[in-house]
């Protein structure tokens, strides 16, 4: 039986039952397995691959609608993979014309590597920010912000959502309500009985993943990193927009070190919505 081109090879959606074939393609790329957050991604976004009829995935990639369910106000477009075997053969660019189409007028937005913004620029993607990664074991010592956290409760979940929709910029409900289950841990900080930021920190590999950051200004952001490296005998690892200058020398200050760049990219929306200076990190790049 003749082997059928790679361009006649049909998209499909992918399931949560794709999870294994995903972390495979992951590997296969040499990016870590990242078993947990495909489950995340697969639970709460859109996925979509290429089947290769030898087995396993040819290509794929997740999308996260956020806002109205049948009117997103935003999608993330994140886990953008071709196995090794099949790249530089078109496949990315076609699956991502794919899910471009099948999205409409949703506006986009991606944390794109050196290696993939090209292909985005080429697809109408423009660069509207930069995150920088860092990771390390946080070392404790000197003067501490003075704000109070705690951990999240059941009942603090409505202030979350709330702050979470308006720093944001749409709601997201569906990704927020999984991270008590999804994260090792969930912290608040609160002035005057008020939820003034959240994080969570969340497992990977021999790390904690600090995100999403949302707080009232850095001393807060501070207060909640200070919270959750306490929690934890692992290295922390985050991706943090490059504005917060004062968070990021802080950081490096505390031991964690840059690891790499990505270019926060736009498609149909000039700017991202709601308010940067409160959003110092996301869940995960690959959702937003």
């Amino acid at each position: 039986m003749p082997i059928p081109s790679l361009t006649a090879l049909p998209i499909r959606r992918l399931t949560p039952r794709d999870l294994s074939a995903c972390a495979d393609l992951s590997e296969n790329r040499g990016w870590p397995r990242e078993e947990h957050k495909w489950g995340l991604l697969l639970a709460a976004g859109t996925g979509y691959g290429i089947d290769d009829p030898g087995g396993g995935l040819v290509a794929c990639c997740v999308v996260t609608s956020y806002g109205p369910q049948h009117r997103p106000d935003l999608a993330a477009i994140g886990m953008v993979l071709v196995a090794e075997r099949h790249a530089r053969q078109g496949i990315g660019r076609r699956l991502m014309r794919h899910v471009l189409a099948e999205s409409g007028t949703t506006p986009m937005t991606l944390h794109a590597t050196p290696y993939g913004r090209p292909l985005y620029e080429e697809l109408g993607f423009k660069a509207v920010g930069r995150a920088e990664m860092v990771r390390g074991r946080f070392a404790p010592g000197g003067p501490e912000p003075e704000v109070a956290t705690r951990p999240a409760t059941a009942g603090d979940l409505a202030a979350i959502l709330r702050l979470d929709a308006e720093v944001f910029g749409t709601d997201r409900t569906h990704m927020i309500t999984r991270l008590p289950a999804f994260s090792d841990q969930l912290r608040v900080a609160e002035e005057a009985g008020r939820i003034i930021g959240y994080a969570s920190a969340w497992p990977n590999l021999d790390s904690q993943v600090v995100g999403p950051l949302i707080a009232r200004d850095t001393e807060v952001a501070k207060a909640l990193v200070v919270s959750l490296a306490s929690g934890t005998d692992r290295p922390l690892r985050t991706d943090i927009d490059v504005r917060h200058e004062e968070l990021l020398a802080w950081l490096k200050e505390r031991g964690l070190a840059s690891v790499s760049f990505n270019a926060v990219m736009t498609y149909g929306i000039g700017e991202l919505p709601g308010d940067w200076t409160r959003r110092f990190a996301p869940l995960t790049v690959a959702a937003g």
